[in-house]
């Protein structure tokens, strides 16, 4: 017997300049993240998705000085939010003294996601972090 599986998921794309903000970069995740059915549910979740997403534009934008290229996608287990950008250096979570106005932006992902990881490509890298929505079973790849 084969067992087919199918993939379903659901994605979204956008660049944002340095000139457009983090400001857009949070109204465009916010729009994508109502279309998603457990959305409205998940308040927490939803504020920590767009926390993160301020978090990691702001990072492209002052640290790599770069555009910030913002996905979105949702595989029915985990909402992935990554952002790449064009410095290929990658970040080292740091411990920033109490009067800092900088370095707890990974700290702050590391607190809000489920997971979070790092992957460098080319003369770019990527950060993605990944939210589980309450309720979400995760996708199963055996027999049931």
């Amino acid at each position: 017997m084969v067992r087919v599986l199918e993939l379903r998921a659901v994605g979204w794309a956008h660049a944002f300049p340095v000139a457009k903000g983090v400001r857009a970069a949070r109204a465009w995740t916010a729009e994508h993240l109502a279309s998603l059915d457990w959305a409205a549910d998940a308040p927490d979740t939803v504020h920590s998705v767009l926390l993160t997403v301020s978090e990691l534009v702001t990072n492209a934008h002052v640290h790599a000085a770069s555009t910030a290229h913002l996905v979105l996608t949702w595989d029915g287990d985990c909402l992935h939010v990554s952002v790449a950008d064009d410095d290929p250096r990658l970040p080292r979570p740091r411990e920033a003294d109490a009067r800092a106005t900088s370095g707890r932006g990974l700290g702050i992902v590391d607190a809000l996601a489920d997971t979070w990881d790092v992957r460098p490509r080319d003369h770019r890298k990527t950060i993605t972090a990944c939210f589980r929505a309450p309720g979400a079973t995760a996708q199963q790849d055996g027999p049931p």
